[in-house]
């Protein structure tokens, strides 16, 4: 990459990512990593393949660097401040042979370091714990990642239930976490190989906001293109019951209200769904389960748009939030970062990215500062 205040480092090996050779390097045709918040992170790396020895085979083949499972860290350096993007490991490869000379090509996939749990399947029983511990004692069984569990209340006895794992860590936990209204990922720490693996509510506390996506405003404009799209079937009410164990009696659970909306003006649900499988829980579940629900389904504006990374100044995280200006008053204002796309190739660095709130109107008419 040139020299336009933005470097590219590539770690790559089996347990530990080191700095990748030189003619790895010198191959990397262009570089691709998404950030889903419902989804993994994944990433996809480009290269020249040229043929090599006696044999006439592709070096890089050789080399084994790029077979799966090998782990991999793509870092940003901007404005000499280093941003891990990913943390990853390789799944799997494509050769792409061509007659042209230069032109054969190797992809190669990979997912984030969540995807270690969902290699095996296991049958654990976990008596007297509560789900937050569970998962702690989950996420202590690998070596790069940092847990962050956010606590629950609940610890069921054996009386009540026992709860027990008949699937793959990931999902497992990612299990636990929708019954919470919690959610499941990882993200990169700023050491390459170690990744956060947080669990909890979808907005954590403390965090620190990000730049805001800037339109029309001269020197400051970062973003180069910007749609809104305001869908009012996105958006419905959940309707649940519950059979009191003791009478017999149905009791209805009330949808909660959001207590911290990103808009002004929320979109009001037109649809109503019915919830099937909360006759059995209790209230605290089936009340998780109606937010889980009505969280899911509130968002009726979408924004899609791209970045000019460099403007920008770092890169955009998904699963957080952040303020757009010069929008107009309509569409300015605080959203939730649900993906993000960035492609780096020599030269460029582009970041593309969708965000979500449950309606028009900012709440505040100032933006928030940002380090």
């Amino acid at each position: 990459m040139p020299d336009l205040g933005m470097r590219l480092q590539l770690l790559i090996g089996p347990t530990v990512p080191t700095p990748a050779p030189a003619s790895v390097v010198e191959a990397l045709v262009d570089v691709e990593v998404t950030h889903k918040d419902r989804q993994r992170d994944g990433f996809k790396l480009t290269f020249t393949l040229g043929r090599q020895g006696m044999a006439q085979d592709f070096g890089l083949l050789q080399s084994g660097l790029l077979d799966p499972p090998n782990r991999v860290s793509i870092v940003i350096v901007i404005r000499a401040l280093p941003q891990v993007l990913i943390n990853g490991i390789i799944m799997r490869h494509q050769v792409v042979p061509s007659n042209t000379p230069g032109q054969s090509r190797i992809q190669v996939f990979g997912d984030d370091s969540s995807v270690q749990l969902d290699l095996e399947e296991r049958s654990v029983i976990y008596r007297n714990m509560s789900d937050s511990s569970i998962v702690e004692k989950i996420l202590g069984q690998y070596h790069d990642l940092v847990p962050m569990v956010m606590p629950t209340s609940e610890t069921p006895s054996d009386k009540d239930r026992v709860v027990t794992q008949q699937v793959t860590d990931l999902a497992f936990v990612q299990e636990l976490a929708r019954r919470n209204d919690f959610v499941f990922y990882t993200e990169p720490t700023i050491t390459p190989g170690r990744s956060n693996a947080y669990w909890g509510p979808k907005d954590p506390p403390g965090r620190l906001p990000q730049p805001p996506l800037t339109m029309n405003m001269g020197s400051e404009t970062n973003v180069e293109q910007l749609t809104f799209d305001f869908n009012a079937l996105e958006p419905v009410t959940p309707q649940a019951n519950i059979v009191e164990p003791f009478t017999g009696r149905t009791v209805s659970i009330p949808v909660p209200s959001f207590l911290s909306p990103l808009s002004g003006q929320p979109a009001a649900p037109l649809r109503t769904t019915i919830l099937r499988d909360t006759a059995g829980m209790d209230l605290i579940q089936a009340s998780l389960r109606v937010l889980a629900a009505a969280s899911q389904s509130a968002d009726a504006v979408t924004g899609n748009g791209e970045l000019d990374a460099m403007r920008y100044g770092r890169a955009l995280r998904s699963r957080q939030q952040v303020d757009v200006r010069g929008a107009g008053h309509a569409h300015d204002g605080a959203y939730y970062v649900q993906q993000v796309t960035h492609r780096l190739k020599r030269g460029e660095y582009k970041q593309s990215f969708t965000l979500t709130r449950e309606g028009r109107g900012a709440t505040s008419s100032f933006v928030r500062q940002w380090v």
